[in-house]
């Protein structure tokens, strides 16, 4: 399939774009406006640089990539988009208006042709795996260069990419540069077809995580104002439905030995906020939402954690984590964000995402890999049974981080040195 063919799909199938919308806005109030954006149809200025992350955990990825550009050359002008709200949200949360913000329309070439016409960006820093080839294709065309930024490419995806060479090899090739995480996936990406000379194997910048330390001390109080401080506490991070339940007897298995233990558990999207509180009241446990800013008292169980932006907060009250995504085969989040508070991490078997980092987290002792709501309840079990190997583990976890930051200055000296190189 080529990518003519790619686009007569997509005119082909758009009215289900429509049925899309409709669903995840029928789900959540949040995909209810901006449709315009959706399709291009968005009152844009010129701006210098084109900066795409996907969600809310790209976007955080590229926080500090940005603010490191802007603060670089202040002269630039940015606009930044995203596919979903919480994306959206962090993207107002952390740069107001100071750079442009819409969504990233649908690859339909209409839409992304009027886009890339409003905006004529010189460079264009896509974060992770997003590639779209009518995107990158009349960017290319436009004389703008391409940064796939903190790239990622599991062997999944590859075999996926090759199945397509046609539409994906020219899309790949027109890549200025690829900032990749690790060896690996740089020799993916060469496989594929991209010039070996525009790959540079940069690390991730999800290692340069900054904490503030207004959240430790938030993080800190509200443990205290729980009256949870020396009780077992963990969090159940970013996961999905499918995922419930195994969390939920895993915690029950942990309540059983410590009767005051508390489960901090964090879904991954808003319109799952109101299947969790469900599926906790219906395995009989104790809950708070923490929406309701109501105080947790000594029955509380289970702490719903059902706000947008409070996650790595949320991480900071707990002394262990499971990082959801990966009981069920979605692919995983980013474990790096409990490690940097200093937690030590659980997640599923489907972590292929995130594959590398969990083996570094793995092989120094800060991370385990569990099957079952058994084998988590087994492992939580073990850490809050013996405070020594648990405080081992959590330090584990923490130096991963602290030993491989660094990527977000190499990634930065890739994209300026290919934007400023005319």
């Amino acid at each position: 399939m080529n990518r003519h063919l790619y686009s007569i799909l997509l005119y082909l199938l758009s009215p289900l774009l429509l049925a899309y919308l409709s669903l995840r806005a029928f789900k959540s109030p949040d995909y209810r406006g901006r449709w315009g954006e959706r399709f291009g149809f968005s009152k844009l200025k010129p701006t210098q640089v084109l900066i795409h992350s996907v969600s809310m955990g790209e976007t955080l990825a590229a926080i500090p990539l940005v603010k490191a550009l802007m603060k670089a050359h202040p002269e630039w002008r940015f606009t930044i988009t995203t596919t979903s709200p919480t994306g959206s949200a962090q993207v107002i949360k952390a740069f107001g208006d100071t750079v442009q913000h819409c969504y990233l329309p649908f690859d339909l070439p209409f839409s992304v042709r009027r886009f890339l016409r409003q905006l004529s960006p010189e460079l264009c820093i896509i974060m992770e795996t997003e590639l779209w080839p009518n995107l990158l294709h009349q960017a290319h065309n436009l004389g703008c260069k391409l940064v796939l930024a903190n790239a990622r490419l599991s062997q999944k995806s590859a075999n996926n990419h090759a199945r397509f060479p046609e539409l994906n090899r020219p899309m790949l090739q027109s890549l200025t540069a690829i900032a990749v995480q690790t060896q690996v996936e740089a020799e993916r990406f060469i496989a594929l077809g991209v010039d070996a000379s525009r790959v540079q194997v940069c690390g991730s910048l999800k290692f340069d995580i900054q904490i503030d330390e207004l959240k430790r001390q938030q993080a800190t109080a509200l443990r205290q104002q729980w009256r949870r401080t020396y009780v077992p506490v963990w969090v159940a991070g970013s996961v999905h439905p499918g995922e419930f339940a195994a969390v939920l007897a895993a915690h029950q298995q942990l309540l059983a030995r410590f009767p005051r233990a508390l489960l901090i558990m964090a879904p991954r999207h808003p319109e799952q906020f109101e299947l969790a509180a469900s599926s906790i009241s219906q395995a009989g446990l104790q809950l708070v939402r923490r929406s309701a800013e109501v105080g947790i008292s000594g029955d509380t169980q289970v702490l719903l954690g059902d706000t947008m932006g409070e996650l790595l907060m949320l991480y900071g009250c707990a002394d262990h984590a499971f990082v959801g995504g990966t009981l069920i085969e979605n692919g995983g989040h980013n474990p790096l964000e409990p490690a940097a508070m200093g937690l030590s991490v659980c997640v599923g078997p489907h972590h292929w995402d995130f594959v590398q980092i969990t083996a570094l987290l793995a092989d120094a002792g800060g991370l385990t890999v569990v099957t079952s709501a058994d084998k988590l309840a087994e492992r939580l079990l073990s850490l809050f049974e013996q405070p020594e190997m648990a405080q081992k583990a959590s330090a584990a976890a923490l130096s991963v981080v602290t030993n491989n930051r660094g990527a977000l200055a190499k990634q930065l000296a890739v994209i300026e040195a290919i934007y400023l190189i005319k």
